[in-house]
């Protein structure tokens, strides 16, 4: 019974590797710039409320063009992710996912939005090591996108 016991664990095991290795998509994972793990290296910003305050216009104007900017940043393949946080005691505001792992380009891609520009928003960088396939998240949200901002 023991034997038993042990092959089927065994065999379950090495199954498990196989159906693993089966799965692999290795010219997916080169397109993703996955490493051996699947994974790399973006950047995560945190938005949170600028210092500066504005009329309701100009305030409603900057958010525009901050989402535009994100449109734009995601169309360029530079954003993988973007999106608001509920209410909170730090003054978060939302969070992007950058598709790069160097802070310094990733302020750069940030300082193209007013909202930041303009101080509305402020913004804190950390470099995250997640999934690669959180770079198709784009391509699969026009699929279920039944309208836009």
């Amino acid at each position: 019974m023991k034997a038993i016991l042990i092959f089927s664990l065994l065999f379950s095991f090495s199954t498990g590797i196989n159906a693993q290795q089966l799965l692999y998509d290795s010219v997916l994972a080169k397109k993703l710039n996955a490493d051996e793990y699947g994974m790399k290296t973006y950047v995560l910003v945190i938005l949170k409320t600028g210092a500066a305050t504005f009329s309701k216009a100009i305030t409603d104007s900057l958010f525009a063009g901050h989402m535009k900017n994100i449109g734009q940043l995601a169309a360029e393949g530079k954003l993988v992710l973007a999106g608001p946080l509920g209410k909170n005691d730090f003054n978060y505001r939302g969070i992007f996912i950058l598709n790069t792992n160097n802070i310094d380009e990733a302020r750069t891609m940030v300082d193209t939005d007013p909202a930041v520009k303009s101080n509305l928003l402020a913004a804190d960088y950390i470099t995250w090591y997640g999934s690669a396939a959180v770079m198709q998240i784009p391509e699969i949200h026009k699929k279920i996108q039944k309208a836009s901002f």
